[in-house]
């Protein structure tokens, strides 16, 4: 699969999704690591060198499309579409060589409830489906994570996965897990 030229930045209704720089970084340190953020996170406190690090080395990444999220210009999330292969038989023609996504999303504490998930998260479905031409793309978290989830079914995920007590949450012990996918002809007659 070739990879496209990706245009930068992209807008929603209310923000702007833009590739990640030292500065927007920054700004996103101010509010990654706060408890009220990190709640529902797998990794929960990130360094801020390494995490800089991996968010700027994205940008030359064709198969990490991952964003700062700007509301009137100031940071207020993050989120990424990794691209990966498929399952599949390794013999003859490799269809599913980088053929799926998956899908994440993380915002300041300060600016939740008001609907930017499901933005950022339709406008990253929109390039995983129509700019890179994907077959499926999934997300997961906790089963507990109720924003989360709820964003997903909004977007016309279905939940493909539930995992008993499959994830460690270091507050709360062993928690259910979800997961969830949409395929692209799903997406296409959703929109």
């Amino acid at each position: 699969m070739t990879t496209p030229d990706i245009a930068w930045p992209r807008t929603t209704a209310r923000l702007e999704l833009r590739l990640p720089t030292e500065a927007s970084l920054d700004e996103v340190l101010v509010w990654r690591n706060d408890p009220a953020v990190t709640r529902w996170l797998i990794r929960t406190v990130v360094e801020p060198e390494s995490f800089r690090k991996t968010w700027l080395a994205s940008v030359d990444d064709p198969n990490d499309h991952a964003v700062v999220v700007h509301l009137d210009g100031a940071a207020v999330g993050i989120a990424s579409l990794e691209v990966r292969d498929g399952v599949g038989q390794r013999e003859g023609s490799e269809p599913w060589h980088g053929v799926e996504g998956s899908l994440g999303y993380t915002f300041d504490a300060a600016v939740a409830g008001r609907g930017f998930a499901t933005e950022v998260a339709t406008a990253l479905l929109d390039l995983a489906f129509t700019d890179l031409g994907l077959l499926r793309v999934t997300a997961a978290c906790f089963a507990d994570n109720t924003a989360s989830w709820r964003v997903m079914e909004k977007l016309g995920m279905r939940r493909e996965q539930h995992g008993l007590r499959d994830s460690w949450h270091a507050e709360l012990g062993w928690l259910d897990g979800y997961t969830y996918g949409i395929l692209a002809e799903e997406w296409r007659s959703r929109r």
